[in-house]
């Protein structure tokens, strides 16, 4: 049996309807008629949610391990994570999900060859998945999230180089020790901000042993064309 026939089965065993799976699971008619036609699996938080729905184990639901897949009612130790699910693999050719979205990459450009000067631009090949759920729950827009890649070692041991972080374009005013992106003269950054006196700005590394505080006044955030792209709301990290 396939993913879709497996939760078919437990349909009919249950006495569930497409319904009942979208009302139980929070996804939309059309998420759950995409799981049943075959064209997308459940994945993370959403496969949780249907298998409390259809009363089996998520890794019996994604390849039919197990006996039948079904929860018992053991007690267990409580636990300081949660369990998402196996990581499923998928690339640009993958259909989105219906509580999914493509949230793009910026990027530095060089403006002209030899210059060394750059700017700030939106990625038209690089991006990545979001759950709208997710975005919902930081009360970003998808409309108004992008992604940085860092660059360095001045944020470590919180954002090593090559970290991904989500960006909140809709949230540019200042709550003090928050992670911001920074488009610095075009140069993306990403930094700790704090308010200065007179319209300044503080840019404060985790590293600060190599990278010490930047302070600027009014004039010189100016001067340096410093302008915040939005404040982060996510990051990854690989080890």
């Amino acid at each position: 049996m396939e993913f879709k026939d497996r939760i078919k089965s437990r349909m009919a065993q249950l006495g569930l309807r497409s319904k009942d799976l979208s009302d139980t699971t929070g996804v939309s008619k059309a998420t759950v008629s995409f799981w049943l036609n075959g064209t997308n699996r459940a994945k993370g938080a959403n496969l949780l949610a249907l298998a409390r729905a259809l009363r089996c184990s998520p890794d019996w639901l994604l390849d039919g391990k197990g006996d039948h897949g079904r929860l018992t009612d053991r007690v267990e130790a409580p636990a300081n994570a949660e369990y998402l699910g196996p990581i499923e693999v998928w690339d640009d050719h993958t259909p989105l999900d219906d509580d999914e979205v493509y949230v793009p990459f910026l990027k530095e450009v060089e403006l002209s060859a030899g210059s060394g000067r750059t700017a700030v631009e939106q990625s038209h090949k690089q991006r990545l998945r979001f759950g709208k759920m997710t975005l919902r729950r930081q009360n970003v827009q998808p409309s108004e999230a992008v992604c940085v890649t860092v660059s360095g070692n001045s944020m470590e041991p919180v954002l090593p180089n090559g970290s991904t972080v989500g960006v909140d374009q809709g949230c540019t005013s200042i709550t003090d020790g928050k992670m911001y992106a920074i488009n610095h003269g075009g140069q993306l950054r990403v930094k700790t901000l704090y308010r200065l006196p007179g319209g300044g700005l503080r840019m404060r590394s985790f590293n600060r042993d190599e990278h010490p505080d930047e302070e600027y006044d009014a004039d010189a955030v100016v001067a340096n064309e410093i302008v915040i792209i939005g404040k982060v709301f996510w990051y990854s990290v690989l080890l």
